[in-house]
C-alpha cells in the first residue's frame, strides 16, 4: 500500500474521512500503537485543554502550523502545542519567507478545519518540519483531521511513522 495521497483534490467532499483514514493505515503499516478518544469537536486550545482533562488525555499536546511559501508552495511545522513559530530559522531551513496560511488557502489546500490541521495524509509537495522536541515525550496526541478525534502514540516512534510518508522533511535544530 502506498501511503502517497490521492486526497489533495481540493473538491473531494469525504476529504476528512480519507485523511482520518490514512492516519488509522499509517499507525498499521507501521506497526505504531495508538489510542484514539472520540468528543466534541475541538477548534481550539481551551477546548483542547478542557476535552483532556475530561477524557483523562495525559499526552503532550501537538501543533500543526500549516504556512505558505513566499514564491508558492506549502510546509507544516509539527510542534508542541506551546511553542512559537520562529519564521526567520524556518526561512533558513526551507530557503524561502514563511507566513501563516489563511483558512481558506489551507482549507482549500489540505481540506482540514482551522484548529484541527492534521500533520499526516498532506500532499506529497506539503515539506514537514519536525520539532525534535516531540521525541523526548511518552506520548504524543493530534486531531486526525477530524475535530472529533484525537490520537495519542509514543514520542519515540514519530519517525517510524514519518518514515513512510512521500512528503520531504526537515528536522529543526534541536534546542541547546
Amino acid at each position: 500500500m502506498s501511503l502517497s495521497n490521492e486526497l489533495v483534490e481540493a473538491s473531494s467532499p469525504n476529504k476528512i474521512d480519507k485523511i482520518y483514514q490514512i492516519n488509522i493505515d499509517l499507525f498499521t503499516q507501521a506497526g505504531v500503537h495508538y489510542q484514539e478518544w472520540q468528543h466534541e469537536p475541538i477548534l481550539d486550545f481551551d477546548t483542547d485543554q478542557r476535552i483532556s482533562d475530561e477524557l483523562g488525555i495525559t499526552a503532550a499536546p501537538t501543533k500543526s502550523l500549516f504556512m505558505k511559501l513566499k514564491g508558492g508552495g506549502h510546509c507544516l511545522l509539527l510542534t508542541h502545542r506551546d511553542n512559537r513559530l520562529d519564521s526567520k530559522l524556518v526561512k533558513s531551513l526551507v530557503g524561502k519567507r514563511v507566513s501563516i496560511c489563511s483558512n481558506e488557502e489551507m482549507i482549500a489546500a489540505i481540506g482540514c478545519e482551522p484548529g484541527a490541521v492534521c500533520p499526516f495524509g498532506l500532499p506529497e509537495h506539503v515539506t514537514l518540519i519536525i520539532d525534535p522536541v516531540l521525541y523526548g515525550f511518552n506520548e504524543i496526541m493530534y486531531t486526525p483531521g477530524k475535530p472529533t478525534s484525537t490520537f495519542s502514540f509514543a514520542g519515540a516512534k514519530l519517525d517510524s511513522l514519518l518514515a513512510l510518508l512521500p512528503n520531504p522533511q526537515i528536522q529543526l535544530p534541536s534546542s541547546a
